[in-house]
């Protein structure tokens, strides 16, 4: 006959108190259990919301476990015989329907919650006083790289410029050739798919000036780890004297336009100073000096590399040829 088993109780105590131990270490800093210090009204209704789930989340764990833990340790086998029976439990119709009803509820007060949140999340404000109108910024998301286009025409890479305590409406998608792309700053709120044909809208409203860094957060191909996403915010003087500077440098061929477009949609294959990474290398090729073959390859790809400019403006691939015969037609 078999011997008794006795379970490893202490054992079993001990790891349990080193995985709290652990993750206490963990949470210090956030830790990442919680989205990042918000910095915009929808950032905090979604901070909100994680809140509130996380309350009924970890109430559910710590009952669940706990219940597991007691069950263990109340119906464990102490010296009984492997052959003979552990107690008999039948059911009780009084808890059955209290864990029916209970997600239920649980479900209500998530759902409820979550929905009185979802405007303040979705929904951009109106304007609070005149000159508070929104600015709006057209979020094109390509392989690899965000391109931002304002209202004036005037064009960023990567980095948007946005002015402080003013709300900006985002119109994001993607060209009708390229793949899904997905903005997102998780200090200026949720994520928004850039879905080829298609323009979703989101907002923020930056309390405080700085640089807010994102990724892109939808799989997209061999680069899509260098496709990061910054938003500088600036005060709205600062920001209104800077679009209109830019849009007359941008005008006359005096703005750095052609370098932020090499840095942002060709350097990260072909590395800032052409010498080749996963692309080719372009400093000291004839290639840099070939207006016309850069125009071809931009807007048509070849072999690996997509169509990264196919509709961007002449003045836009101008600039990017007129660098690239600058600054690396030279060897860098």
């Amino acid at each position: 006959m078999p011997p008794p088993v006795r379970r490893p109780l202490a054992f079993t105590t001990l790891l349990a108190l080193a995985a709290l131990g652990l993750a206490g270490a963990a949470l210090g800093g956030n830790g990442g259990f919680a989205p990042v210090e918000p910095q915009s009204p929808n950032a905090d209704a979604i901070r909100a919301s994680f809140g509130w789930v996380a309350i009924f989340t970890g109430a559910i764990f710590l009952l669940v476990q706990g219940s597991l833990l007691w069950f263990v340790v109340r119906y464990r086998r102490r010296r009984r015989l492997r052959t003979e029976d552990g107690a008999q439990v039948h059911g009780n119709t009084n808890l059955e329907l209290a864990w029916t009803i209970a997600p239920v509820l649980i479900l209500v007060a998530i759902g409820s919650f979550v929905f009185y949140k979802l405007p303040e999340i979705k929904d951009i404000p109106a304007a609070r006083a005149a000159g508070d109108e929104p600015v709006d910024v057209q979020v094109t998301g390509y392989r690899f790289y965000w391109q931002y286009t304002y209202p004036n025409g005037v064009i960023a890479l990567d980095r948007m410029r946005a002015p402080v305590d003013r709300n900006v409406r985002l119109l994001i998608g993607a060209p009708d050739w390229d793949v899904i792309h997905s903005w997102w700053i998780p200090a200026l709120g949720g994520k928004a798919d850039a879905i080829p044909g298609r323009t979703l809208e989101s907002w923020f409203r930056v309390r405080r000036e700085g640089v807010y860094r994102g990724q892109c957060a939808e799989f997209c191909g061999i680069e899509h780890a260098a496709m990061r996403a910054e938003v500088e915010a600036v005060p709205a003087e600062e920001f209104d004297r800077w679009l209109a500077e830019e849009e007359r440098a941008q005008a006359d061929g005096s703005s750095d336009l052609g370098e932020q477009t090499y840095a942002a949609a060709c350097a990260k294959c072909h590395a800032l100073d052409g010498s080749g990474d996963f692309g080719p290398q372009l400093a000291g090729t004839p290639l840099v000096r070939d207006a016309e073959r850069i125009e071809t390859v931009v807007r048509n790809g070849q072999n690996e590399m997509p169509p990264v400019g196919k509709d961007w403006s002449d003045r836009q691939m101008k600039a990017l040829t007129d660098y690239l015969a600058e600054g690396l037609g030279d060897g860098g």
